[in-house]
Formats: structure tokens, sequence, C-alpha cells
């Protein structure tokens, strides 16, 4: 079900003066002293985009100033000349929107996987990560990765550790994260020698380690236990197809816990905050990456119009989620009262997918202006995404903007039937999404501009996700 938007043949500004009394702490935007400045006549494209933000404008102002409110007005302005101008030159779509920078930005991401200076020895534990956000980019970007199998096989057979899992690298204790990483970045590059170099066995012993007796995960042996660990461990589980049932090893049996989704749903329920949204733990902030973690979780346990339904409040997610799109920016932020951020292009804008197949809902959601802020305020002028203008490209926001992107571009259904030789197995409601079609209705993006179909789970190609669990249901035990 589409959410209905109301309706009414009266502006703004009329409706307001009928119900607001005059006071010192409501203004209409448009007679704020924030307009901007009168740089010339503009072109006719900047006159459509000015139009565009015009309608998409917040009508009222709350005057009272606050450093988050200060903050957020300069970006504002940082952000607004991108979208109403083409600051950085780049041609422009028929839309008279910036082209997506395709061969600048898969340059730049071959950049993160060479060598780095000394400076960056503290991202070392981050290692798997840049490799999976650059394969990702890449590949999104249609660049074939084949070229690194061999380099990714190697690399994370060394970060792997004996008790199992994943590291940073070769001699660090394994962590959740990294694993999740590792294991995307070998799904990726595919291959029986990437494939067989996961030690499965060791890999089922260590998950068995993370579960806890309350249902939820930790990240590491004695680390946080929050909701990435959750997501990592049964993304890992699902792809490997790693058995359900617990080891004998585990601590959580002490409980009386027999298998990895044993009280996982009902831990995951209490991580939807007052708000509506979700949070990293019970009781915390909500936030939108964790929103996704939590989404992406329930739909690997089982199909979401199942899942979602039963252990989250819907339409209060819905609302929460819906107010992290920013007015007029178009982009995501991460939290009630935060900036706009090129990566909650995936962690937000991601979430919808799921959500209409919860609600049997189609287009609950603003796509074009999520485009609009990834094509015109998100790329970087020498290549590369960013979190907003102003900020330094990388491969994370690089990654996660183009996901976003995809998000936007690709409409994403779930199917019950439509992925038949990979059902009936545990953890394989993941296999039933496909692609289907492209969005059209207002689109922002020209035919050059399209990015590949991301698996809106798994964030990794739909192709890799299914030749690598393929592989690994036609193995018999480990």
């Amino acid at each position: 079900m589409a959410i209905p938007r109301p309706q009414s043949s009266q502006s703004p500004s009329s409706r307001l003066e009928g119900i607001l009394a005059d006071t010192d702490r409501i203004e209409e935007l448009s007679d704020s002293d924030g307009d901007y400045e009168d740089m010339g006549t503009a072109t006719e494209e900047e006159q459509a985009n000015i139009a565009y933000l015009e309608s998409v404008r917040i009508p009222i102002q709350d005057q009272l100033q606050t450093d988050s409110s200060k903050v957020q007005n300069e970006t504002l302005q940082a952000v607004l000349p991108f979208l109403e101008g083409n600051p950085n030159d780049f041609p422009l779509n028929i839309f008279g929107i910036p082209q997506l920078q395709r061969m600048k930005h898969i340059a730049f991401l071959k950049q993160t996987l060479g060598d780095y200076p000394s400076a960056f020895a503290m991202m070392d534990a981050s290692r798997p990560w840049l490799v999976y956000w650059s394969l990702q980019g890449m590949s999104v970007l249609g660049h074939d990765i084949s070229e690194y199998r061999e380099r990714v096989a190697h690399t994370f057979s060394l970060a792997q550790h004996p008790t199992g899992g994943h590291g940073g690298g070769y001699g660090q204790l394994p962590h959740l994260a990294a694993t999740y990483a590792a294991v995307l970045s070998i799904v990726m590059v595919g291959g029986a020698e990437a494939y067989e170099s996961i030690n499965r066995k060791t890999m089922w012993h260590y998950l068995g380690q993370m579960k806890q007796a309350d249902g939820g995960f930790t990240m590491a042996d004695g680390g946080e236990e929050d909701i990435r660990g959750a997501f990592c461990a049964l993304v890992i589980m699902s792809l490997l197809h790693i058995p359900l049932e617990l080891p004998p090893d585990a601590p959580a049996r002490k409980s009386g816990l027999t298998s990895f989704t044993d009280g996982l749903g009902e831990w995951i329920s209490k991580c939807q905050s007052f708000d509506g949204g979700m949070s990293a733990a019970p009781g915390n902030e909500a936030h939108g990456a964790y929103a996704f973690c939590g989404l992406g979780c329930l739909s690997i346990i089982g199909p979401p119009k199942e899942t979602l339904n039963k252990y989250l409040d819907m339409m209060t997610l819905i609302h929460w989620l819906s107010a992290r799109q920013c007015s007029p920016e178009g982009g995501y932020n991460g939290r009630t009262n935060k900036l706009v951020d090129g990566c909650y292009s995936h962690w937000v804008g991601g979430c919808w997918s799921i959500l209409e197949a919860a609600i049997d809902g189609q287009d609950i959601w603003n796509r074009s202006a999520l485009s609009r802020y990834i094509l015109s305020a998100a790329q970087a002028k020498k290549g590369g995404l960013i979190d907003k203008p102003g900020k330094r490209a990388d491969a994370y926001h690089t990654c996660y903007n183009l996901a976003g992107l995809s998000a936007a571009q690709h409409k994403y259904v779930y199917e019950a039937d439509v992925q038949t030789e990979l059902g009936g197995g545990e953890l394989d409601a993941p296999y039933y999404w496909k692609a289907e079609g492209l969005f059209e209705d207002e689109r922002v993006w020209g035919s050059d501009d399209v990015v590949g179909e991301v698996h809106p789970i798994f964030v990794v190609p739909f192709k890799a996700v299914h030749e690598c669990r393929s592989y690994f249901d036609s193995k018999e035990g480990f």
C-alpha cells in the first residue's frame, strides 16, 4: 500500500496564516534573511533546479537558534549551489543534472586499492573494508573486478584467524565487521579458489562464540553487543550456507539456546526506539545505519512481510525513516537533528525496498530527490563521492552513495518463487529478491547515469550472491 499524500488547494502560506498567530518563533522561509545571493542571470537548467528546490522547501522555519540549527543552515548554504547550478562544470544530462562521472569514480577506487602512506597505519584494521568498498563501488559502476580475484583470496587467507573469522590483517584478532567485509569481498570476486579460502567450520565455531544468551551477537570476543553483529553474522551464515544449529562449544547453549536465530527476532524488536527508529542495542538512540542492519537481519531470518510485521512497529518506523530525508537537499541524515550525509543514501535509502516488500507498498519514498543529491552534490570534481560539498572523497562514501543511487534507480521486489534452485534451505529468504526494471516516474538520470543492480540485503551484485550460495549449497558438510 502506498502512503497517500495530503492534498489541498491552498498554498502552505495561506493555510498557515489561518492557523498560526503572529509570533517571534515562526516565519515563512521566503521572507527570511537566508535567501540566496543573486549571482546573475540563471541558465535554463539552473532556473528549473531552483524552481524544484522552492517546491520542496519546508514552508516554515523556527527562529530559535541553536548550535545544531546554525550548522544545519551553514550546511544548506554549502549544498545549495550544487543543487541549483553546476560548480564542478560536469556535463549535464537531459534533465539538467550533472552526469555520473563513471570513469573518474572507477579511477579513484582503483587508487584506494593501491599502497598507502605511513600516516594510514591507524587504518590497518580496516583493510577488509577498504577492499569491500572499492570492489563494490567499481562493480556497481560496471567495471570488471575479476582482475582482483587472486589478490583478494590471498589477502583474506592471511587475515583469517586460526580459530575462525577474519581480522584486519595477518595476526590480528577476528572481528565480525572485518569478517563481514572480507566475506563480501570474496563473494564479489568469486571463483573456487576464493571461496575455498574461507574455513567454514572454524567460521561456524567463531560465530557460535559471538551468539549471546539474550539472542543478540557481540562484534568480537568480549566486545560490544549490538545490531551490527547480528546482521554481519546472518549475512555470513546465509551466503556461506553455514548450519543454523549452534556448535557444541557455543556459550549460549548453557542458557538453553540451540539455534543462531533463537531469541534474535525478539532482541531486534527491543532495539526499536520510542520514536520508531532502530538503535544499536535496546535503549540506545535511533540511527539510520542500525535501521538497515535490523531490517536486513530480519529479512534473512524470513520473508520481510512476515518478520518485519511480527517484530517491528512498521508505521512509526516508516515515519522515522521518512523524517531522515532532508529538505530541500534531498539526501538523508542518520539521526534526528543531524546533517545530510551521502553515506545514508544507502543506510536509509536502502531500507525502502525492504519496507515496501513488508507492506506490499510501492514508491513510498522520494527516489528523485535522493538521486539529485547524489549526482549534483555528492560527486567530487576529481573523482569519488563524498559526504557533502566541502568534504573529501573516500571509498566509504563512494560505495554507499552508489548503492543508494542503485536503490533509487532500480525496483527491487521480493517474490517467494523467484529463485527455486536455491529455495528450501536455511536462511534462504534473501534469494527470493529480484530486480524488476528501472524507476521511470520523475526520474532525473539519463541512460549514462544508470548504475548496476545491487542486492538489497547483501549489497553486492545479484550474480555474485547466487553464484556463492549455489557453490556452497552443492557441498555436503564442511
